[in-house]
């Protein structure tokens, strides 16, 4: 007896399979192998609907005591098709053993970039203290959740840092060293300016808000990709889309990917005010906008999928394929006409989107909004 299996579901080569999950994991994946099984639970998707490996939101504010940047993991994960999320930064060493209590009891899988600051984004300014920035009480965290950290963030503009300039990243390449993790870097409004913060990034770290419309933008006043960029892409350093109400712009990423600077990694820097509001609302909005721009939908998966899951060494994420974890999206691409809004309002025009279903989290099923009103899907 095995926990579930979705029947006659679409891939986005539009091949249909069967998948088999029990135990949490993915124990067979192909046309009709769900044949003559049993299982607690089936979902007919009737070649009618898509799935692909659980979506990753790998730029997310989701630790609910937050005072500034909260939200509910599930509202933004599961209940988006989301179901692997990682905080980026809202805590710190302070407050990690509390923000892991708390998602232990979430449906979603949350993850969480620790912020260098041990007090996290209690103000917009945490690392305009440099005592704040603490190695021991960083290093004792990260070895208290190794499952639950898998990075460091290090938000780097005028306002986080104040007079401090570029100190802060100095420290957190410093601190980077013991754990080996992965350091996410946000980019804003300058000082420091960003031909300084490339410069300091190595293979493996992540520039987050890549494609902002700020004056300290990856692209220079001619829209060529500035040099330092060039060298930190050459170096291995990763570009995150980390969306947010202020962080991306429609113009920057088009030119960007005209001269052949694409993500490698789309987020969506939610949280409640700008999940309501938006112009986030969703990981869907965020890929949809890219769809609009003219990336395929297999680029745009692999995007919260498959490239998310390996650039951050999320074990058994990522990969829709047998002994991997049991996490499934199931998602309609819809074709019709919709109004998109970036982070300065600008406005684009789509054809199509990309609406979440359910999602399904080691084997459990979760519904979306529009999975429940919309699709008549036994989950």
């Amino acid at each position: 007896m095995n926990d579930l299996i979705i029947k006659q579901a679409k891939l986005i080569n539009g091949d249909v399979v069967d998948v088999v999950i029990n135990e949490g994991k993915i124990r067979e994946i192909g046309a009709s192998v769900g044949n003559g099984l049993t299982a607690k639970k089936q979902i007919d998707l009737d070649g009618k609907y898509y799935i692909s490996a659980g979506w990753i939101d790998a730029h997310t504010h989701c630790y609910p005591a937050s005072p500034i940047y909260f939200d509910e993991p599930d509202l933004a994960g599961a209940a988006s098709g989301v179901t692997t999320m990682i905080d980026a930064g809202s805590v710190g060493a302070d407050d990690v053993d509390h923000f892991y209590s708390l998602v232990q009891k979430a449906k979603t899988n949350v993850y969480s970039f620790l912020n260098i600051a041990r007090i996290g984004i209690i103000a917009q300014n945490e690392l305009s203290d440099m005592s704040k920035i603490d190695d021991e009480s960083l290093q004792k965290a990260i070895k208290r959740h190794p499952d639950f950290v898998v990075g460091i963030k290090a938000r780097m503009s005028k306002s986080v840092v104040g007079e401090n300039g570029i100190l802060p990243l100095i420290r957190a390449k410093e601190m980077q060293k013991e754990s080996g993790l992965p350091l996410m870097v946000h980019i804003g409004n300058n000082p420091p300016n960003l031909d300084e913060i490339a410069d300091l990034l190595t293979k493996g770290d992540i520039i987050t808000h890549c494609f902002n419309g700020k004056p300290n933008r990856i692209l220079d006043q001619d829209g060529n990709l500035k040099p330092a960029i060039q060298r930190a892409l050459a170096r291995g350093v990763i570009l995150d889309v980390g969306h947010g109400g202020e962080s991306f712009s429609f113009s920057v990423a088009e030119q960007a990917m005209r001269i052949g600077t694409y993500p490698d990694i789309i987020s969506s820097d939610i949280y409640h005010k700008n999940r309501i509001n938006g112009p986030v609302y969703s990981l869907a909005a965020v890929m949809t906008k890219f769809l609009c721009m003219g990336f395929s939908l297999k680029q745009v998966l692999d995007c919260v999928t498959v490239k998310a899951a390996d650039l951050l060494h999320l074990k058994g994420k990522g990969h829709l394929e047998v002994g991997y974890d049991g996490d499934v999206t199931i998602f309609d691409i819809k074709d019709e006409r919709i109004e998109l809004s970036d982070a300065e309002g600008q406005v684009r025009i789509g054809t199509q989107k990309f609406i979440p279903i359910a999602a399904i989290v080691a084997g459990e099923s979760i519904a979306t909004k529009e999975g429940e009103s919309e699709y008549a899907i036994n989950l």
